[in-house]
């Protein structure tokens, strides 16, 4: 299925896109519950107190962009009844605990620009999970938590720590995924 948006047409995504992560997570506190563990490293970032959303999401895109090289991303919108999934009329793809998805092909610049108001904070606009079409990294945030999971390879994962305004923490795949402070 296709679906038309800023003069152009997007390409729904389906289960087998997203086959992957579906039944590859493990239920409890660590990152494999977001992030299936199949990647070389593990990180998780949030939103600082001294960031706005805008500054946070862009340089979280910026940076995962800078280890992407140029190819589609599958974008995810978390169907919660109460928040932008961008396509409200597009099919949806489960993952996690059934939780239904809506999945469109696009790119960095739509996932910083399609949806108005965020699960995690009105006046964001990340998707909830998001991957390049080549799988080498998966950013998830799971709809009751206040940060963002991510796995891919250590240069990505480095970098995320190194960025002030990304606030990146690498986790082990059997590690708690909390950020310190966090609730």
């Amino acid at each position: 299925m296709r679906v038309s948006r800023d003069g152009r047409s997007w390409r729904i995504g389906t289960d087998a896109d997203v086959g992957w992560i579906a039944g590859q997570t493990t239920a409890g506190f660590s990152i494999t519950t977001a992030i299936p563990p199949i990647f070389a490293a593990y990180a998780t970032t949030y939103q600082a107190d001294d960031v706005t959303a805008a500054d946070y999401e862009r340089a979280l895109v910026e940076d995962l962009n800078t280890h992407t090289p140029e190819q589609p991303w599958w974008l995810a919108y978390l169907d919660t009844g109460a928040h932008d999934v961008v396509f409200p009329h597009a099919p949806r793809v489960s993952l996690y605990w059934n939780w239904p998805y809506v999945l469109v092909e696009a790119g960095p610049e739509q996932s910083l620009t399609w949806r108005t108001g965020h699960l995690r904070h009105g006046c964001g606009s990340l998707p909830d999970l998001f991957f390049p079409a080549d799988r080498s990294w998966l950013v998830s945030a799971l709809w009751d938590d206040t940060w963002t999971c991510v796995g891919g390879p250590e240069p990505l994962i480095d970098t995320l720590r190194g960025d002030p305004l990304t606030n990146g923490r690498r986790v082990r795949p059997d590690e708690d995924a909390l950020p310190p402070g966090l609730t």
